[in-house]
């Protein structure tokens, strides 16, 4: 399958580099009460992540998809989704855990991700799961526990943890899955990167929750699904947040 990969260093730490570091110490709290230190940046992103027009040269190493720029943690793996030969949707590989993120064009008066956020509980209760609703580091998210095959062919629940954020129109939505859907420890790397995701929204016109396309980075590759393994679609609005679904991917390595 295809993905982007910052290979190992020979040190132990698995983090971003120097300057991801440092600016963990200055200004990434998760508080939703922090203060704003860039203009147009709404109580859940007071971290980050980021609008364009917030962004100057922060020296942060970022893969650069169009509509998102995504760090790359080292031994990391970017996976990018394909619907219909268009790129959705980028999901980090990290170990055991994975998140997956998509951007959506939102109205400039208000945010939307409540009501995004009580349409997936929504989803998930009708496939007989269960979404429960708490505080985070970016606000009110959703923990879903998604019915799902086991390995050994028999229905168990999946943990999916989905954040959403909203700016300046737009709605950047997380999902966790495996171990950072429900261990804090792995889910802050995941979390970190999150705050630095930056979202190209652009100057078009755009319907409310219609899907920021991704656009591949120059050298990528395509490489076929496996054999015999039928790929779902992708959701193209948060109309259709399927959790459950995503689509053929393009990788290279790094």
């Amino acid at each position: 399958m295809p993905l982007f990969r910052r290979r190992r260093d020979d040190e132990p730490d698995r983090g971003f580099d120097d300057a991801l570091d440092d600016e963990r110490v200055e200004g990434a709290s998760g508080d939703a009460d922090a203060p704003a230190t860039t203009t147009g940046a709404s109580a859940g992103r007071a971290g980050g992540p980021w609008d364009v027009d917030d962004v100057d040269d922060d020296d942060v190493q970022r893969l650069d998809l169009g509509a998102l720029r995504v760090p790359v943690p080292d031994g990391c793996e970017v996976r990018v989704d394909i619907q219909d030969e268009q790129a959705v949707a980028a999901t980090v590989v990290d170990g055991r855990s994975a998140l997956q993120i998509h951007a959506f064009a939102a109205p400039r008066s208000e945010g939307i991700w409540d009501e995004v956020r009580d349409e997936i509980a929504a989803g998930i209760s009708q496939q007989g799961g269960t979404a429960d609703v708490s505080d985070g580091p970016f606000g009110r998210e959703l923990l879903g526990r998604v019915p799902a095959q086991m390995p050994d062919g028999k229905v168990g629940f999946q943990p999916m943890r989905f954040v959403g954020v909203d700016g300046p129109r737009w709605l950047l939505r997380a999902v966790f899955h495996g171990r950072s859907a429900v261990e804090p420890v792995a889910a802050e790397p995941l979390e970190q990167l999150v705050r630095h995701v930056v979202v190209v929204r652009g100057a078009d016109p755009m319907g409310p929750r219609e899907l920021l396309a991704l656009q591949l980075p120059e050298g990528a590759t395509r490489v076929d699904p496996e054999a015999g393994e039928e790929q779902p679609q992708q959701p193209t609005s948060a109309d259709d947040l399927n959790p459950f679904e995503r689509g053929p991917e393009i990788t290279e390595i790094h």
